[in-house]
């Protein structure tokens, strides 16, 4: 559907490899805890599968903001707007089906949400080749500011 550059393969790896580490780490939790059932499961695939999405459909959205930059920025930074609150409408959406269905553990829906951001942390602050892409759009910088619309 969308053309991903390596970058983003590259780092949507990274995030998903770690989104299931953390994933992982949250089952055995509960499990130590006596409070692991399906829906922990359930909770934990729903979220983790649209956390991912999300950062890829970032991702995307960087590569096709920076392009598009080129020739309108204003259509640029109107697209990655538009982006963000797609992505975001979509996380909400999640979350509330996480807490409307009984099929789900609210926490493992939530909780697993906030592990892109962590592992992202991780990359930048553990991980040596985090910066060293051979692509200059690559950047938190350039990420950050292209889904903000700001210098793009």
């Amino acid at each position: 559907m969308f053309a991903a550059d390596s970058v983003v393969k590259k780092e949507t790896r990274f995030i998903a490899a770690w989104e299931v580490i953390f994933s992982v780490a949250l089952q055995a939790v509960f499990l130590v805890v006596g409070k692991w059932d399906y829906t922990v499961l359930l909770g934990n695939l729903l979220s983790g599968i649209a956390a991912v999405a999300n950062f890829w459909l970032m991702g995307v959205t960087v590569v096709k903001t920076l392009e598009k930059q080129k020739d309108d920025e204003k259509e640029a930074r109107q697209f990655a707007k538009t982006s963000q609150t797609l992505r975001y409408t979509m996380l909400v959406i999640v979350g509330a089906v996480g807490l409307s269905l009984p099929c789900f553990n609210l926490y493992s829906v939530l909780i697993p949400l906030l592990f892109p951001r962590i592992s992202a942390w991780i990359r930048m602050m553990f991980v040596k080749d985090a910066g060293n892409t051979g692509d200059e759009t690559s950047g938190d910088t350039d990420a950050n500011d292209a889904e903000r619309g700001e210098n793009v």
